[in-house]
């Protein structure tokens, strides 16, 4: 999957609940992995909250049509 394909993907939490999509991707500068993804909220908790959120790169599960995070279980 190319970096690109990531932009306005939903995230998903570990409860199967949409709480974003992938704004933007951080990368370390030296090995140039992602470190990081910043998700905008959507829906109403955009408007009464930080809209953006950065969220480790090691708390994802999948990736696919969607970005699915891991639950409590899994950490």
């Amino acid at each position: 999957m190319r970096t690109k394909e990531l932009f306005n993907k939903e995230v998903l939490d570990g409860n199967i609940k949409i709480i974003g999509k992938v704004q933007e991707i951080i990368f370390d500068e030296d090995s140039f992995e992602i470190t990081d993804l910043v998700i905008k909220k959507i829906g109403i908790s955009e408007q009464l909250r930080d809209s953006e959120n950065v969220i480790p790169v090691e708390l994802v599960k999948t990736v696919g049509d969607k970005v699915l995070l891991k639950s409590d279980d899994d950490i």
